[in-house]
């Protein structure tokens, strides 16, 4: 039985993956800050799943080992963290305070960091002794990480982040049976409803196409044992589409074999830049 923690699922797609992965059969941790963890365990239980409610700031070091412990105290084991947990304090980057700055990094960033340091931890510790593992990572990054979004500054540096994060853990986890992949969902949440507005209207043909709950069965596959040979891949998900997202490559090189005159790098680097693919719009730009 494969047991998996869910961060920030009291409400979204949080949400919608621990009620996808209890009804998978799954045993879920459902993490939230306050009491809506609770309702979505009962949710679980009510459809025949098993799950147990984790309350708390994944962003704070104390409370992400406790996280990790529940799944072992309770289930006996971990398998699969889902790191979903995030908010947005959208500004324009002339208008963004410290503050804001810096409570999205906490919670989007930092918040994803911390229950993967524990489990990646817990993970390496069962390889070194010996045991199996199988183990899967599904963070969350966001189209705003990969291209940027105007009005996101705080939110886009958090996210793309996250997703230079996914490719060095699942780099560095490799070697303890761990894959580590992140998506980058487009549905309609408390955090996105407003954005996203004009986009994700109502159903079509009886397919609401900006449901969370169409993104949480890649999430679902992406945590389980036959996803253990991907591994380092950002997916987009919306609707009923899935996509790799493509990330930074190195280009043509141009050497001089010396160290370059200022003057002489106008020319050669709008050459580097005709040959250049050309980037994907900032959405909102």
């Amino acid at each position: 039985m494969r047991v998996v923690v869910v961060t920030g699922a009291g409400q979204g797609l949080g949400r919608a993956h621990a009620l996808a992965f209890g009804r998978a059969g799954a045993h879920v941790v459902v993490n939230d800050v306050g009491p809506a963890a609770e309702a979505v365990v009962a949710e679980i239980e009510a459809a025949g799943g098993t799950a147990v409610a984790s309350i708390g700031d994944v962003s704070d070091w104390d409370y992400g080992a406790q996280l990790v412990a529940t799944a072992l105290d309770v289930f006996g084991g971990l398998h699969a963290l889902v790191n979903n947990a995030g908010i947005v304090r959208d500004r324009m980057l002339v208008n963004l305070s410290e503050a804001e700055w810096d409570e999205v990094l906490r919670i989007d960033l930092k918040g994803h960091f911390v229950p993967l340091r524990h489990a990646g931890a817990y993970w390496r510790d069962q390889a070194k002794a010996g045991t199996p593992v199988a183990a899967r990572v599904v963070n969350t990054s966001s189209g705003a990480g990969l291209m940027g979004n105007v009005g996101q500054s705080n939110y886009a540096a958090a996210k793309a982040g996250v997703a230079a994060l996914t490719v060095v853990a699942a780099a560095e986890l490799a070697r303890y049976g761990v894959s580590v992949n992140a998506i980058a969902p487009a549905a309609r949440t408390a955090m996105t409803e407003r954005v996203f507005a004009d986009a994700m209207r109502a159903p079509v043909e009886g397919f609401d196409a900006a449901a969370p709950e169409n993104v949480s069965p890649l999430v679902v596959w992406l945590a389980s044992e036959e996803a253990g040979d991907v591994t380092g891949r950002v997916f987009e998900v919306s609707g009923g589409q899935v996509s790799v997202a493509d990330g930074w490559q190195h280009g043509v090189v141009v050497d001089a074999g010396r160290r370059w005159d200022p003057a002489e790098l106008g020319p050669v680097v709008r050459d580097l830049l005709a040959q250049a693919p050309t980037p994907a719009p900032v959405y909102g730009a």
